[in-house]
């Protein structure tokens, strides 16, 4: 019994350190392009993921979660000794937090996902054996590193396109814009819904069917950009401020969307992601009170609420790094080319859920915001930046794996 306390104690405090590492790191990918783009400052971003994002992970962050991550371990070959899975699952965690850390610190913008999917590839190869590991897994994963960014690319490159044709190039781009924008509101609540009930609400229990999903997302984005159209129609040019950009009241509008798009994506996200670092909790706490492996495992409310704090707190203290990467470090962004690169990183992200397609956030959204640079030329894109940014992402998996390979073998010989 006092073996199973320091293991769940052990694993909470993994646990927090992994989710802090999510918000300094992911949750900064989801606000880079609101603050980078001027709709939000960094205070006010902080504060719309810290409601969002908490309230996504308490709320639709999993009832009942998949412990061993994605198939990834072939969970049968652990049955006759399973405090190995403990020490995989505790080694895994400090992996994936000590690897977040590092990138954040450096500004990159890496994969939870994928540094979790690292960590634990690495404990199951030299802890159980090579055949543990379901390789097939892997290698749809690294093949997500490309389609990821190429998919949100094109379609964020399309998205710009549209609002340079049909608003920026006119006499009248504000008139255009109180036009227009309602219906981009429209694809932008439409988009985000789903994404929500394909990639959250689902962790509850609320098994909605397809057609009533989308039924659902039509309702609730007819609603939103009525409410929206009403706004902005409110909104009156400011003729000296037009006198030094000449896009100032209409990148306004955008503003008003951005946030839209912010509070929806936190809450996408907080709802999906904490699954990364609550998953191999949850593991460790049914080894510990059951002393048997399950291939699912309820959640119960403080691991939640431990995973929605700690996203929190590492947005607060560290995110700042990751979004001077995304957000100004790639290329310049304002309030419509932001909006343009977040349409198509939750347009890409719907698109995954229904295909079955492994899709990263972070791949996704850093591909949009380069297909925004592409639109206003190669030149318009730090490709020194872009270059740090693509090894990072090769480098995750194997350094996810060789740390909790560390860090299992510790475990190992240190717990009881």
């Amino acid at each position: 019994m006092e073996a199973g306390i320091v293991y769940i104690t052990l694993a909470a405090l993994f646990g927090i350190f992994m989710a802090w590492g999510i918000g300094a790191n992911d949750v900064a990918n989801a606000m880079a392009t609101s603050v980078g783009s001027k709709a939000l400052t960094i205070r006010q971003a902080i504060v719309v993921a810290a409601v969002f994002e908490f309230l996504g992970a308490v709320l639709a962050g999993g009832a009942v979660t998949s412990t061993i991550r994605r198939g990834i371990v072939d969970s049968d070959l652990l049955g006759d000794s399973p405090e190995l899975l403990v020490y995989g699952m505790l080694a895994a965690l400090l992996a994936a937090g000590t690897w977040l850390l590092v990138a954040s610190r450096k500004g990159w913008p890496v994969s939870t996902t994928h540094s979790i999917v690292g960590a634990i590839v690495g404990f199951a190869a030299v802890g159980i054996g090579i055949d543990a590991v379901q390789w097939g897994k892997v290698g749809t994963i690294v093949m997500s590193w490309v389609i990821s960014p190429a998919m949100s690319g094109f379609i964020a490159f399309l998205i710009y396109m549209t609002v340079q044709r049909l608003i920026l190039s006119h006499d009248d781009p504000l008139g255009r814009a109180k036009r227009y924008v309602p219906v981009y509101m429209f694809f932008a609540a439409f988009t985000i819904t789903l994404v929500t009930i394909m990639k959250g609400l689902k962790h509850v229990g609320l098994d909605i069917g397809l057609a009533d999903s989308y039924l659902l997302a039509i309702v609730i984005a007819v609603v939103i950009a009525l409410i929206g159209a009403f706004v902005i129609r409110r909104i009156k040019p400011d003729p000296k401020a037009e006198k030094h950009q000449h896009f100032y009241t209409v990148e306004r509008v955008f503003g008003i969307l951005m946030i839209v798009t912010a509070c929806g994506m936190a809450f996408a996200h907080g709802s999906n992601d904490v699954a990364n670092a609550i998953g191999p909790l949850a593991a460790v706490i049914t080894v510990a009170q059951t002393g048997a492996i399950s291939a699912k495992s309820a959640v119960p409310l403080w691991v939640l609420i431990i995973g929605g704090g700690g996203i929190v707190i590492g947005l607060a203290t560290f995110g700042r790094h990751v979004i001077a990467t995304v957000g100004e470090g790639i290329t310049q962004l304002t309030p419509s080319r932001g909006f343009a690169a977040e349409l198509a990183a939750a347009t890409t992200i719907v698109i995954a859920s229904g295909t079955g397609i492994p899709v990263s956030t972070t791949h996704t959204l850093v591909g949009a915001v380069l297909g925004v640079g592409l639109a206003r030329g190669i030149e318009a894109i730090d490709l020194r930046v872009v270059g740090k940014i693509m090894v990072s992402w090769v480098v995750t998996i194997p350094a996810g794996a060789f740390l909790a390979i560390l860090f299992f073998f510790i475990f190992k010989t240190v717990l009881p």
